[in-house]
Parts: structure tokens; C-alpha cells; sequence
């Protein structure tokens, strides 16, 4: 340390003094003493700093003020080569020479067309040809051209094709053209392109536009033609299934196949053994649980092994909307175990299974994924219905699940914001439509068989075998199963309702109706909340018990009396306007700029049984106090007019006061109805509806 101290105040007298052969050298001695540290502050700049005077005090100069120079080199701008991007002198390219410019000449326009045809023709090898085929395909898919003319075009457009079909079905202009051929053409002709096609189908099959013109053929193929298109998939349904085009072409032939059809493709995705020898299962065991319900366990295992491999990708790239993987997926849950049914729930558990509820087999799958997911899985499936909850509602399979639904999901608010509220928003379209009015009944009547058919009902009491166990262990933890496979809950009772001879079919429809709700309620108990619960917090609190009129188990009378009484009030107050004769109406609600409106109620067909319905059952639970609809009806509408009303179909609905469960109103109009009876003008059903 003590000999470099003189050498550091010599190099700060070499630096005070400014002689350049001292700046020289203690350059140097810089360069090899300081650390890289120091290496990385210093450049080269533009005079040198060392020369400016020091503070008194200190050993380090002033810091100079000065601008650095730019330690890129100089080149000259002359040369292409150092220019910048932007600067260089751009260079015409094919492209830009192709396009002629706003002021062009015809000429240039012309020579532009022909560089375009000619580069064309290089790179398509049919393009002369396709342009012909366009200009008659123009012609002939025509609606009101002549069938001769179209005929003769066809011909002669097959003509042109003749050996070139199979190199031209690829194109996305061909394709369109062989498709028109096909769907009119002579059996002659399509037999020759059927023909010229056959050794190429599965090559085609899987293009993106060639698909269309398989699926086409498919459809107007003869018996022979679509068996050997059918088997000339022997082998390859598997693969097929997982690619996003040819997955199209497997889906058309098994909906166009017979049974035996249908079965041989599917056989395909169970083993090896099933896809190398076909008709292995025998008839009567369709389902794949009764085929392998006798034999050994190590082929079950290499059965569900073989699925696993085949179903597994379809399932991550998303290529579930075919009827046939919903078929598969069934199957294979239902053989398996309960890891891997769980995992299969896992997966389709959200937006997924939107795409699969549209087939039977799809409903059975999403309402197993409901009845058996925990309530993450159940909730994510809720939320990926959002947006589609109308249109779920008014599928015939759709709107099974959507019942599930309504049926086990605990989370009342997440139903009530993705489904309810689609509902109220497009009730009117849902309560007329065949299949939108089942959640809406399953809400009022759970499981009644009156109003849904018994596929329906099988659908909602699905279990599967591996996780049946605990589903009967839980369900134990909550009340007895009986053998005929619902559960008794003594707790609810039915409400009394006077009887008499008159109205024993009365009472016997209550009584099925309490028994409909109580079938196969054990499911809804792998669910923690209560039944009634749900049904409350669904109906009452969503607002949606406006729109109904009573409920099983008296739901809507002990939660929402008002509703039920005004909207009673408001069917009778239609039913008390005059009626039409000789289509001259003083009412403005009935004759509007010539045109009459609808029937009267009571004349109408459907609603006539309708309110005849309302009346006999109406009764109103013990300790509520309100009138019930038969009470109201004979108010309003029907006291001292039952002669005007005692013809026709509104016959009915005066015969039906004599059966009313209300035992105040026939003591009311018994009076008033028996010199009817009496005189032959009216004739009293014993309850029948």
C-alpha cells in the first residue's frame, strides 16, 4: 500500500500539469489497475475531463459538463448498404407491379388480369375446369329452373369431372358443385361417382370441404352404397372420432344407420376385440353392463382400458357433440369404477356439457353429472348455462337436465340469477311450449306422472352402479328407502278434503299426485337442503310463484296466498264477459276492425277443460283464509247464468260445480243446477275429468 501511495499522487501532478505524455501513461496505468467496475463509467468523449481543475479538499475532478459522442461509425450515406430501413430506395415487387394503379389504361388493367389468370393456372392444376363448372353450377342450383334443363346441365357437368372427381373434391368450388350433382343427378350417374369415389372416402372424410360431398352421398346413397361406405370405417371410428372433421362423417352414418349399423360402429370404441371381429355382441344384450354382466373381470378391465384411451381425447380436445361419443360416454360410466366416473364428471362438469344435453343419451349423461357431482361440480355446471338457459329449457333432452337441476342444486342463488331470470324474462314463450313447461311443472308437481312421461322420470332417478353405494349409505343417514323405491317422510301429510260419493275420483287424483311427489324422492336427499326448501326459495322468493296457481304440497298457498286468489280473480273476471252472437260484440275486447277475436273460455276446447280442472280440485288448505277458485268462479262469473252456459263445451264446466272439492260451493249451486239435471239439459260426470 505504501509504494502505490506516491504513484497515485504522481498520476494527479500528471493530470493538474496537462502534458500529454503523462495523460498517456497514466491512460495506461488506468487500463491495467482499475477494476471493471470502474472500466464500465468511463468512454471516450470529447476532450479529456482530467484537465479541469480539482475542488480544494478533494481528490476527484469536477465533473465536466459536455456531450457524449455517438460510438456508431460513420458511414457513407451514399452506399445502399449503410442506409437505414426507411431511407433505402424500395424495391418493385411482383405484387406491386400486379396492381394496377388508379389512373392505369385498359391495357394495364388487361396485362394485370393475365399475370393473375396465369399464376392461377401454375398453381392450381384444374382451374380452366373449375371456372366452367362454376358458371353452370350458377344455372343449376337454381330454384325455378325446368328439371330437363337442370338435368342436361348435370350431365354435362359430370361429363367434364369424369376422372378428375376424386383430384377437384377438395376444392372448396368443386365440392360444392359434385354436392348439387349428387342431390340431383340420375342413379346411373351417382352410381358412377359413387364408383369413381369409393377408394378415396376415407382420404375425403377428413377434408375440410370434401366432408360436405361424404355427407351428401351418405344421405342419397342406395342400401348397397351406404353399407359399403359404412364398412369401409371398419377399423378407423376410433381415430376418426378424435379429429375435428372426419368425427362429422362417423356421427352422419351411425344417425343414417340401422341397429346393426349402429352397434358395429359403436363396438369400435369398446376393445380391440370388439373392432376386429364384428356381431361379437349378441342380440338382446345391447346395453355394453349386460354383455360383460358374465364374464371374467380382466376383460372388463381391458374393456374400460381400451375406452379410457379412446374417450380420454375426445374429452380434452372438446369434439363431444356427436351422438354416438354421448353413447360411449353412457357406457363406459356405467361400467365403470368410481374414480373414473368421478373423473369423467370432473371434466364435463361447466360449458362442456351445454354441448352434450341435446340427445337422449347426452340428457342421461348431464343428468348423472348433476345428480352425482359434488357441489362445485354442480355449480359450474349452472354457471356454464348461462346464456342458454331458454334454449335448454325448450330442447325435449335439455330441459330433463335443466329438472335435475332444479332438483339438486343447493345454491338457490346461482339458479336464480343464470336460470330463473331467463325464465321470468321469457315466460310466456316457455309456458306455451311442449317442452319450456316441464321445468315450470317440476317446480309446482315434482315427478308427477301426469305431466311427465315415464322416460322422463327414469331419466331423473338415474344412478350408476360404482357410486350407488354411498348414495345408499347417505341416503340411509336421511330416512328408510322402501322396497317400492321411494322414501316415506311421516312428517308430511296430506291435507284433508271432504269426500263423498261425488267426489271420490277427486279425491283419488290428490292422492296420486301426493304419491308422484313422493316417488323416488330418496335422490333429492344426496342433496344437504330440504326438498320443500329449494322449492320455496326457487318459487316464492325468485318471484316465479306468481305465474302458478296451487302446487303439490300446498307450496304456493302457504307462501304466496295473494298471488294464487288474484290471479284466480282474474280468470274468472274473462270468464264473466258476455259472449259473441252473430260475431256482434259490445265489448271492445272481442270485436276489433271486423275481425273477431278469440272463443269464450268456456266455449273454448282447451280452456274450457281447463277451468272444468281448476274447479274440481279447488280447495283451499286448512288455516288459510281465502276463497278458493270454484268459490270465486260461482261469484263472479257463473251465479244466475248456468242455464246460458249448460250446452256445448262450456257444459262442462257448469257440470263441474257439482263435483267440486269445495263443499260450500255445490251446496251454492246445487239450487240453481238440479232443475237442469232434472230436465235432461245437463248431465253430471261422477268426477271424471
Amino acid at each position: 500500500m505504501a509504494a502505490d501511495a506516491p504513484h497515485k499522487s504522481k498520476k494527479r501532478k500528471s493530470v493538474s500539469d496537462g502534458n500529454s505524455d503523462a495523460g498517456k501513461t497514466f491512460r495506461n496505468d488506468w487500463k491495467t489497475n482499475t477494476s471493471p467496475a470502474k472500466k464500465m463509467k468511463h468512454s471516450k468523449t470529447e476532450g479529456n475531463d482530467y484537465n479541469k481543475p480539482v475542488k480544494k479538499g478533494s481528490t476527484k475532478p469536477l465533473k465536466p459538463k459536455f456531450e457524449t459522442k455517438s460510438l456508431k461509425p460513420k458511414f457513407d450515406k451514399s452506399k445502399n448498404k449503410h442506409l437505414a430501413h426507411a431511407e433505402r430506395p424500395k424495391i418493385p415487387s411482383d405484387k406491386t407491379t400486379m396492381v394496377p394503379d388508379a389512373n392505369a389504361t385498359k391495357q394495364d388493367r388487361k396485362k394485370w388480369k393475365e399475370l393473375t389468370e396465369n399464376r392461377k393456372r401454375k398453381r392450381k392444376p384444374h382451374y380452366d375446369l373449375q371456372k366452367e363448372l362454376v358458371a353452370s353450377w350458377e344455372k343449376m342450383r337454381q330454384r325455378n329452373i325446368e328439371l330437363e334443363e337442370r338435368s342436361k346441365l348435370i350431365s354435362e357437368t359430370l361429363s367434364k369431372m369424369k376422372g378428375k372427381i376424386p383430384d377437384i373434391a377438395g376444392s372448396h368450388v368443386s365440392s360444392r358443385v359434385l354436392q348439387t350433382c349428387v342431390k340431383y343427378c340420375q342413379p346411373a350417374e351417382r352410381d358412377t361417382v359413387y364408383e369413381e369415389l369409393r377408394p378415396h372416402f376415407l382420404k375425403l372424410a377428413c377434408n375440410t370441404y370434401a366432408v360436405h360431398l361424404v355427407t351428401k352421398m351418405l344421405d342419397h346413397a342406395n342400401k348397397e352404397q351406404r353399407q359399403g361406405m359404412i364398412s369401409s370405417l371398419h377399423g378407423h371410428v376410433a381415430s376418426f372420432l378424435r379429429h375435428p372433421v372426419g368425427s362429422a362423417v362417423v356421427e352422419h352414418a351411425y344417425k343414417l344407420g340401422n341397429a346393426t349399423q349402429k352397434q358395429d360402429l359403436l363396438s369400435e370404441i369398446y376393445s380391440a376385440e370388439f373392432r376386429l371381429f364384428k356381431g361379437i355382441i349378441p342380440k338382446g344384450k345391447g346395453r355394453l353392463a349386460d354383455f360383460l354382466s358374465g364374464e371374467l373381470p380382466s376383460k372388463k378391465n381391458a374393456v374400460l382400458e381400451h375406452m379410457t384411451l379412446a374417450l380420454q381425447p375426445i374429452l380434452e380436445k372438446g369434439i363431444v357433440d356427436h351422438s354416438i361419443v354421448h353413447r360411449g360416454l353412457m357406457e363406459y360410466m356405467s361400467i365403470a369404477d368410481k374414480t373414473s366416473v368421478t373423473d369423467v364428471i370432473q371434466q364435463l362438469s361447466g360449458p362442456l356439457l351445454v354441448r352434450i344435453i341435446h340427445t337422449r343419451d347426452g340428457s342421461k349423461v348431464g343428468a348423472t353429472c348433476v345428480i352425482h357431482g359434488n357441489a362445485k361440480e354442480r355449480k359450474r355446471i349452472v354457471k356454464g348455462m348461462k346464456g342458454h338457459a331458454v334454449k335448454i329449457a325448450c330442447d325435449e333432452y335439455g330441459s330433463v337436465v335443466l329438472m335435475c337441476i332444479l332438483s339438486f342444486v343447493d345454491d338457490t342463488s346461482v339458479v336464480n340469477k343464470v336460470i330463473i331470470r331467463a325464465i321470468e324474462k321469457n315466460l310466456k314463450e316457455l309456458a306455451l311450449d311442449k317442452y319450456g313447461q316441464r321445468p315450470l311443472l317440476h317446480l309446482l308437481c315434482p315427478n308427477a306422472r301426469r305431466y311427465f312421461p315415464p322416460d322422463v322420470l327414469a331419466t331423473l332417478r338415474l344412478t350408476i352402479t360404482s357410486l350407488s353405494t354411498s348414495t345408499e349409505e347417505e341416503l340411509s343417514k336421511h330416512g328408510h328407502i322402501e322396497d317400492s323405491g321411494h322414501q316415506t317422510r311421516p312428517s308430511e301429510t296430506v291435507n284433508p278434503i271432504p269426500s263423498n260419493d261425488e267426489n271420490d275420483q277427486s279425491q283419488k287424483m290428490e292422492d296420486k299426485i301426493e304419491v308422484d311427489v313422493e316417488e323416488n324422492n330418496s335422490l333429492e336427499k344426496t342433496s344437504r337442503k330440504d326438498p320443500y326448501t329449494r322449492r320455496f326459495e326457487l318459487l316464492i322468493k325468485s318471484g316465479l310463484a306468481q305465474i302458478a296457481t296451487g302446487g303439490a304440497e300446498s307450496i304456493l298457498w302457504k307462501e304466496a296466498a295473494g298471488f294464487v286468489t288474484s290471479l284466480h280473480r282474474a280468470i274468472a273476471d274473462v270468464g264473466a264477459l258476455p259472449q259473441v252472437n252473430d260475431g256482434v260484440q259490445a265489448d271492445e275486447h272481442v270485436v276489433n276492425d271486423g275481425v273477431q277475436a278469440d272463443e269464450h273460455v268456456f266455449i273454448q276446447y282447451h280452456s274450457s277443460r281447463t277451468i272444468r280442472k281448476l274447479i274440481m280440485e279447488s280447495h283451499v288448505p286448512d288455516g288459510i283464509d281465502a276463497p278458493s277458485f270454484a268459490s270465486i268462479l260461482w261469484d263472479v262469473a257463473l251465479k244466475g247464468k248456468c242455464k246460458m252456459w249448460a250446452q256445448g263445451h262450456s257444459a262442462k264446466v257448469v257440470s263441474a260445480l257439482m263435483n267440486s272439492a269445495d263443499r260450500k260451493v255445490r251446496k251454492k249451486a246445487k239450487p240453481e243446477l238440479q232443475p237442469l239435471i232434472d230436465a235432461g239439459m245437463l248431465k253430471v260426470q261422477n268426477g271424471n275429468i
